[in-house]
């Protein structure tokens, strides 16, 4: 297994012979403004650079969109895909989105497990902000709440868990106890909204991963770049978690 962290939380996780694109946000440094309701809005992003070339980025075997909120998806990615590729969504709404792109091989992950080759994928439940209080925020604005996690487990591979966006909460707990990963894959950059409602997780979610599964191996992704982050991978590095690994961009971890 090889997971190369390119930037937020776009990565190439090559996994049973496979090389899947996770979330691609592709646009150039700074393409688009900040979002308006949350921290730093007048902050350009994204804040840093894509390291590789936008062909390098779509040269894949299957895409994994977690959701399509505009910091993990956008037309630069929709015009470097192939059209025909392998793409993995988390419902019908973002099937029916992605396939009004031009893309003709949109499918559904589905919690009891979609095989792809030799992988197994399952999607996994998330709060993409606490339900209660974001989701309703969400509807308001038009935008969708729902994000997923997905699962890999292949033979001769360790299990693999992208928890997607996501604040610590029962639904990751599950997760962790039912499939029970080697290496858990976490947006850690504490985006929060104007109203202090974090979106994805923060330092202290971290810890409580951290110490509700000690002996996995943790990555701390989706840093550095969203205009609302309130996290740094310095921030993290000073929690001194033995079991928690902050690549840079570019960086690519194998195991």
């Amino acid at each position: 297994m090889q997971i190369h962290q390119i930037r937020n939380a776009t990565l190439h996780i090559t996994y049973a012979g496979i090389k899947f694109l996770i979330d691609p946000w592709l646009g150039p440094k700074e393409y688009m403004p900040g979002f308006e309701g949350a921290y730093n809005s007048q902050v350009r992003q994204p804040r840093t650079p894509l390291p590789i070339t936008v062909q390098e980025a779509a040269q894949a075997d299957a895409v994994i969109l977690t959701h399509v909120h505009p910091d993990h998806w956008d037309e630069y990615a929709a015009k470097a895909l192939k059209k025909d590729i392998f793409f993995f969504v988390q419902d019908a709404t973002d099937k029916k989105f992605i396939e009004t792109l031009g893309f003709s091989n949109v499918h559904m992950l589905s919690p009891q497990g979609t095989q792809h080759q030799g992988a197994m994928l399952y999607k996994t439940p998330t709060q993409h902000g606490r339900r209660e209080i974001v989701q309703p925020m969400c509807q308001a604005m038009g935008m969708p709440y729902d994000a997923m996690g997905v699962v890999f487990k292949a033979e001769n591979e360790k299990t693999l868990y992208l928890a997607g966006d996501t604040i610590w909460c029962p639904e990751v707990s599950q997760s962790i106890e039912k499939y029970h990963p080697d290496i858990i894959i976490v947006n850690a950059c504490g985006a929060r909204l104007l109203n202090e409602e974090r979106l994805i997780m923060d330092t202290n979610d971290v810890k409580a991963l951290a110490a509700f599964a000690p002996k996995t191996t943790i990555i701390a992704s989706h840093m550095g770049a969203v205009s609302h982050l309130t996290v740094t991978r310095q921030d993290i590095q000073a929690l001194h978690l033995p079991n928690v690994l902050i690549p840079q961009d570019n960086e690519i971890l194998s195991f």
